[in-house]
């Protein structure tokens, strides 16, 4: 999960955004000594992801909530019209479990959803040893955050930033001149492996020449990818993208490259039904 200085960032933000100066109604409403206990459901089958952030958000509200979390993160599961899967308990001050009961929701849903909808194209291309990685395509300040929710969902994680990892993409080329003298300029300033977008199977090959360990197949229809894999494969790890939905995603699995990106895993899942209850 995320470390202890990011999770104490978004949560500290998120509050700041939704509390304000205070909570009228729960200060208005509920007795400042009131203690009571919650649940938190899941309303609707998928993959549950965000239980460490909601638990987060009450204990930054007060240090004396307890949170019960009944099942890990990653864990699948299902839902019935009578019946919903609580995930977690809480106990402790109410003013604080109500006050943080959006903020909490709406960590919880998000990045279920996230997991969800990954575990969906994970399951889409079962079999056929292509794994599915997930972008920089993020919600800002969240991206530790959403790429745990894509492992959750397994899927795998491509670079956090722009100084873990190397990409060369086209307006990178087209700055540099052409695909070896972007090669060349990298090389010569770092030691990571070294990958460059690649939109037809000419530029392909001269990335091939030029050395790249790694070619990102951009919106390439599937004819093309069986033919880059046809001329790459086991010179440099071939990665898929562009355009890849849970109905084509299979196909672009089978035309043997060894990884596709996608990024609608973060930037459009829908978040997951989730609720809190007061018992």
């Amino acid at each position: 999960m995320a470390v202890a200085d990011t999770l104490e960032r978004v949560v500290q933000a998120a509050l700041a955004e939704d509390v304000g100066e205070g909570d009228v109604t729960t200060e208005a409403t509920v007795a400042e000594n009131a203690i009571g206990s919650a649940q938190l459901l899941v309303k609707e089958p998928g993959v549950v992801c965000g239980l460490e952030v909601a638990e987060a958000v009450f204990r930054a509200l007060d240090p004396d909530v307890r949170f019960d979390t009944l099942v890990e993160d990653g864990t699948v599961v299902e839902h019935s019209v009578e019946h919903s899967t609580v995930v977690a308990r809480v106990e402790g001050p109410e003013r604080a479990i109500l006050t943080g009961e959006r903020t909490a929701l709406n960590f919880l849903g998000r990045l279920s959803g996230v997991a969800t909808l990954t575990r969906r194209y994970v399951d889409a291309v079962a079999g056929t040893g292509v794994a599915i990685l997930d972008t920089r395509k993020t919600t800002p300040g969240l991206r530790r955050l959403e790429k745990h929710a894509v492992a959750c969902g397994g899927g795998q994680n491509h670079r956090f930033g722009l100084d873990d990892g190397v990409l060369v993409k086209d307006n990178h080329l087209r700055a540099a001149g052409s695909v070896s003298a972007a090669v060349e300029r990298v090389r010569a300033v770092t030691h990571l492996p070294v990958e460059v977008e690649c939109d037809t199977l000419e530029q392909v090959s001269e990335a091939l020449a030029a050395g790249a360990d790694a070619i990102l197949l951009d919106n390439m229809t599937v004819e093309d990818l069986r033919a880059a894999v046809a001329l790459a494969k086991g010179r440099a790890r071939l990665e898929a993208s562009g355009g890849i939905t849970l109905d084509n995603v299979r196909a672009v699995a089978e035309t043997g490259v060894d990884e596709i990106s996608v990024g609608a895993l973060t930037h459009s899942a829908r978040s997951l039904d989730v609720s809190l209850e007061l018992t």
